[in-house]
């Protein structure tokens, strides 16, 4: 069974992005968390992840169809984060 829960760590894995990055994104609300236990630490839900994965491919889906982005992946990405 999957864990219902993650913590930032766990996010910062998935997404392949730092601690601050993952933090920004709770903070300002993009992905959505709790905290819990008396330190208050961040959870966020598997379901919203992927809610969050699922917005990121629609917007830069939207943005390739507008023409404000190449398809081609840029000559910076390696092929291991293609």
């Amino acid at each position: 069974m999957a864990a219902r829960f993650l913590t930032l760590a766990d996010v910062t894995e998935i997404l392949n992005i730092s601690a601050a990055q993952a933090y920004a994104l709770v903070r300002t609300g993009e992905l959505p968390a709790i905290q819990i236990g008396g330190r208050g630490q961040w959870r966020v839900e598997s379901t919203e992840l992927e809610a969050y994965i699922q917005r990121m491919y629609a917007q830069a889906r939207s943005r390739i169809d507008a023409g404000q982005i190449d398809e081609s992946p840029s000559t910076s990405e390696t092929a291991d984060q293609v």
